[in-house]
C-alpha cells in the first residue's frame, strides 16, 4: 500500500509540474510578457566581470535566461556507443516583481533530455516545464542545484549528479570533473553579435568522466563515457537580425577541447562567430569572429517537420580544420510543448584528414522557424 501511495504521489507531482509548465509555455510566454508596466530590468552582461567558482556555477536569477547543458557519449556493456543530452533552462519573464502571490511566475524552469541511439534510428526525447513555485522546480544560487519535479542536476563536490526519469528511458549519471572550467570568449564574456549588449557569461567543462546507469524497456545497464557541460546566462542573447545558431562542443581524443559557433542572419548567412581551443597541455586559443567558419557538407530533411538541416560540416577554427559527421542523421528534437520550437541536437564525430580525432555534440537552431528566446 505504501508503494502504491508513493507511485500515486509521484504521478500527481509530475502531472502538477507539467500542467504548471503548460500554463506558461509556449504561447503564454508572450501573454506574460505583455504586462509591461512597471518592469524590473534584467541584469546586463558586461565585459570585465570575473567568474567565481563554485559560486557562478549556480543560478543567476537577475538575468533573463540561463541554461545548464550536458551532452556526451556513452558506451554500453556491448560496446555500442550512444549519445545523451540533458538541459535545464531557467527563464525570468518580464513581469512586475511586487506580486506577493506564491504562484507568481518569477522564474520558469524547462528541461529537455534525449538519447541518440543508432539502433533506435531516431531521437528518444522528453521534456518538462514548470513555474518555480511550491518547491516543484527551481535553481539554487551559489552552486549547481537545479530541478524540475524528479529531474535533477546537482553539484556534489567536484562531481555532478544527473537523474532523469524520462518516459522512454531513465538516466542516472555521476559526472566527475578532470579538467578546470574553460572560460569562453574573453575570460567568460562571450559576444554573440555586433551589438556589445548581445553577449553572455559562458564557461564549459570538457572531458567530464561519466559513469552510471541507463534504463530502457525495464532493463538497467551500466554505462560510462565522456561528457561536456556548458553553463551560460544572458539578458540579450540574440540580436534582432539573428535567426539561430550552429554550435559544436568536441572532446578531442588527445585531451584537448574545441568549442565553436556561428550566429546566422535572416538570409542564413554568417552574422557572428566565435570559439576556443584548449590544447591538451592547457594552451588556450580564443578565436575572433573572422576565424570561425561553418561550411555545410551534407543536408538531411525531417519527414516529420519538413525541416532541412545541414547535419555535416567542415568547421574551420583558426588554422585548424575538422569534418563534423553525425552518429546518425535523425536527431531532431521537437520541444514545442516546452520551448515552442524544433531543433536538431545530436552526437557527432570530429575527423581530421579522414581520421577520428574527437567526439561531441552539434546543435542546430532556427532552421524550423527563426528562433526567439
Amino acid at each position: 500500500m505504501n508503494g502504491k501511495r508513493k507511485n500515486l504521489t509521484s504521478s500527481r507531482r509530475r502531472t502538477l509540474t507539467l500542467l504548471g509548465g503548460l500554463l506558461v509555455a509556449p504561447k503564454a510566454f508572450a501573454q506574460l510578457a505583455a504586462h509591461r508596466l512597471p518592469l524590473t530590468p534584467f541584469a546586463p552582461v558586461v565585459p570585465g566581470y570575473t567568474l567565481r567558482f563554485p559560486y557562478d556555477e549556480g543560478s543567476h536569477p537577475e538575468f533573463r535566461t540561463e541554461w545548464w547543458y550536458v551532452t556526451g557519449w556513452l558506451d554500453t556493456p556491448a560496446r555500442k556507443p550512444l549519445g545523451f543530452q540533458i538541459t535545464f533552462f531557467r527563464t525570468r519573464p518580464e513581469l512586475k516583481d511586487d506580486n506577493p502571490s506564491a504562484f507568481s511566475p518569477r522564474q520558469i524552469l524547462v528541461a529537455h533530455a534525449a538519447l541518440s541511439d543508432p539502433a533506435h534510428g531516431r531521437l528518444q526525447h522528453d521534456q518538462r516545464a514548470a513555474r518555480a513555485v511550491l518547491s516543484l522546480a527551481g535553481a539554487d544560487t551559489g552552486h549547481t542545484r537545479v530541478w524540475l519535479d524528479e529531474w535533477r542536476l546537482d553539484q556534489e563536490n567536484t562531481s555532478y549528479r544527473a537523474r532523469i526519469p524520462a518516459r522512454e528511458f531513465s538516466i542516472d549519471l555521476v559526472l566527475d570533473t578532470v579538467q578546470p572550467p574553460l572560460l569562453q570568449g574573453q575570460n567568460g564574456f562571450s559576444r554573440k553579435g555586433p551589438a556589445p549588449e548581445s553577449a553572455s557569461y559562458y564557461y564549459s567543462i570538457p572531458h567530464l568522466k561519466a559513469r552510471g546507469t541507463l534504463t530502457r524497456g525495464g532493463k538497467r545497464q551500466q554505462v560510462g563515457g565522456t561528457a561536456w557541460m556548458d553553463h551560460e546566462w544572458s539578458s540579450q542573447y540574440l540580436e534582432k537580425d539573428a535567426t539561430g545558431w550552429d554550435w559544436i562542443g568536441i572532446n578531442l581524443a588527445d585531451g584537448g577541447a574545441l568549442m565553436a559557433f556561428r550566429m546566422r542572419d535572416r538570409q542564413g548567412g554568417h552574422l557572428w562567430a566565435g570559439g576556443a581551443l584548449r590544447q591538451a597541455d592547457g594552451r588556450l586559443t580564443v578565436f575572433s569572429p573572422g576565424e570561425v567558419r561553418f561550411i555545410p557538407l551534407r543536408e538531411w530533411t525531417s519527414t516529420r517537420s519538413g525541416t532541412t538541416y545541414p547535419v555535416s560540416f567542415l568547421v574551420r577554427a583558426g588554422d585548424r580544420e575538422f569534418a563534423i559527421e553525425p552518429l546518425f542523421d535523425d536527431q531532431e528534437n521537437d520541444t514545442r510543448l516546452s520551448t515552442g520550437t524544433i531543433y536538431w541536437e545530436g552526437a557527432v564525430r570530429a575527423l581530421h584528414e579522414g581520421k577520428p580525432v574527437g567526439r561531441g555534440y552539434l546543435e542546430l537552431t532556427g532552421y524550423w522557424h527563426p528562433l526567439r528566446l
